[in-house]
C-alpha cells in the first residue's frame, strides 16, 4: 500500500514488531547473535554490522527521503565522516560559503591532512559552482538553508551541474527535514542529516543519517559504515524512530511558530537584518517554494548597533542560550563564538557571519509568549547613550 508522508511518519520503515505484534519496534541491546553454525547466522551477527533497531531506522530514514538505503550514525558528523570518506588524496569537493562549522573543521583540520580539499563558493550562484569544476573535483557539498545564514541553493539546478561533469551532489538537510524537503528527488546523490536535531526532535540523543538510491553508492557506504565504526546505538535509534513519528505535527507548529516571529522581527525596528527564507524580501523565497514545501524554522538576525548582542543573550527568560536546534524547546545561539567558531574571522565576515548575528531555533512554544521574550531581552540589551 503506497502511503502518503504522514502515514509513511510513523508506519514506514518496519513497523512494529512481526514476533510478538509490539507497535513499537524493540530495543534489541546486544552486541551479539547467536550463529546456529559455521557461516550460519539468522540474518545477525555483530551489532556494528547491523542491528535491528537501527536496521528499522535506516529503513524508516530512506523510505522518508525517497531513497533505497538509509545508514544511521552516532552523531550527524559521524554521517559526514563517513561520507567524506569516499574520497581519496587528490581529491576535491565543493562546499557552501556558510555551513555547518563542524563540517568546515573537518574539512578543514581533518581530511585536508589526508589530501582531501576543499573550494568554498557561494552554491546559490550555479555559475560559481560550475567555473570551481575541474578534474580534481569529485563532489558538490551543499547546505540549503544554509547554516547560519539561511542561504538557499537551487538544488536541482546544482544537481544538474554536477552530474552534467559527473560529479556527486551531497545535500545536508538537516535544517527541513524530508517533512519538508526531499533533495534525493531534486536530483541529489547523498542526502545527511543531523538525527540530533528535528527528527529526534527532543534534544534527548545524538544521531546522524545518510540516504542514497544508488547500489553501487550504497555497497561503499555501507562498507565504511562498518569499517569506521561510527554507528549508532540500538536505544538511540528507538528515540530518533519515536521522534519521527511526531515530526509532522512538531514543524507544522515550528514553522508556524518561526513565520511569525521573523515577520515580527522584520517590521521591529530591533535588527538591521533577517535573514529567513520564508519571507517575501528575503532573496532565496522563490526558490525555497519551487523546491520545498515550507520555509523551516531556523531565524539568523543581526541586532541593531544600539543594543548589546551579550546583554541581549543574558536577558533572555524563556528562550535558551545553548548549542544545537530542531528540539520541541527554543534556542538561541551566538553562531561566532559557538557554532561557527571554527570557521577563521576573515571567512566569517566575508560572509557575513559577524558578532551581532544570532541564530534562533524556534521552538513550539506559543509564539506571542517568545515574540515577548525576545522583545523584553532586546530592550534590556539596550547600550547606554555616550
Amino acid at each position: 500500500m503506497s502511503l502518503k508522508l504522514n502515514s509513511l511518519l510513523i508506519h514506514g520503515g518496519v513497523d512494529g514488531d512481526e514476533t510478538t505484534g509490539a507497535v513499537a519496534v524493540p530495543v534489541y541491546q546486544t552486541s551479539t547473535y547467536k550463529q546456529d553454525g559455521l557461516g550460519e547466522n539468522r540474518g545477525w551477527e555483530y551489532s556494528r554490522t547491523g542491528n535491528p533497531t537501527r536496521d528499522a531506522l535506516e529503513k524508516l530514514i530512506a523510505d522518508l527521503e525517497q531513497g533505497n538505503f538509509g545508514f544511521a550514525f552516532a552523531s550527524g558528523l559521524a554521517a559526514i565522516n563517513t561520507v567524506l570518506s569516499l574520497f581519496k588524496s587528490g581529491d576535491r569537493l565543493i562546499v557552501s560559503d556558510n555551513i555547518y562549522g563542524g563540517t568546515f573543521r573537518i574539512l578543514d583540520n581533518v581530511f585536508k591532512n589526508f589530501g582531501i580539499t576543499y573550494t568554498i563558493v557561494n552554491t546559490s550562484d550555479v555559475a560559481q559552482i560550475e567555473s570551481a569544476i575541474d578534474d580534481t573535483v569529485k563532489a558538490v557539498y551543499v547546505e540549503s538553508p544554509a547554516n547560519p545564514l539561511l542561504t538557499i541553493t537551487d538544488i536541482a539546478k546544482v544537481a544538474e551541474v554536477s552530474h552534467k561533469y559527473g560529479k556527486l551532489l551531497i545535500v545536508d538537510n538537516t535544517f527541513l527535514t524530508p517533512y519538508l524537503q526531499r533533495p534525493l528527488a531534486l536530483g541529489a546523490d547523498i542526502v545527511v542529516h543531523s538525527g540530533t536535531k528535528y527528527l529526534g526532535g527532543h534534544s534527548d540523543t545524538v544521531s546522524g543519517l545518510a540516504v542514497v538510491k544508488d547500489k553501487a553508492l550504497a555497497d561503499r557506504l555501507y562498507y565504511l559504515q562498518n569499517a569506521i565504526g561510527g554507528v549508532l546505538a540500538p536505544w538511540d535509534s528507538f528515540l530518533v524512530i519515536r521522534g519521527i513519528k511526531t515530526l509532522g505535527v512538531r514543524m507544522d507548529r515550528h514553522v508556524a511558530n518561526a513565520g511569525k516571529i521573523a515577520e515580527w522581527l522584520e517590521g521591529s525596528g530591533y535588527v538591521s537584518k533577517v535573514y529567513y527564507p520564508g519571507l517575501k524580501s528575503d532573496p532565496g523565497y522563490e526558490i525555497q517554494k519551487k523546491q520545498a514545501d515550507g520555509a523551516g524554522a531556523m531565524i539568523s538576525f543581526v541586532l541593531d548597533e544600539k543594543y548589546d548582542y551579550k546583554k541581549f543573550f543574558k536577558s533572555l527568560k524563556l528562550i535558551t542560550l545553548a548549542e544545537s536546534l530542531g528540539g520541541v524547546e527554543s534556542l538561541v545561539c551566538h553562531p561566532a563564538s559557538m557554532t561557527h567558531a571554527a570557521i577563521p574571522a576573515d571567512i566569517r565576515k566575508q560572509v557575513g557571519i559577524v558578532d551581532e548575528l544570532i541564530r534562533l531555533s524556534v521552538g513550539i512554544e506559543d509564539a506571542d509568549d517568545l515574540i515577548a521574550d525576545l522583545k523584553q531581552a532586546i530592550e534590556a540589551s539596550r547600550k547606554e547613550a555616550v
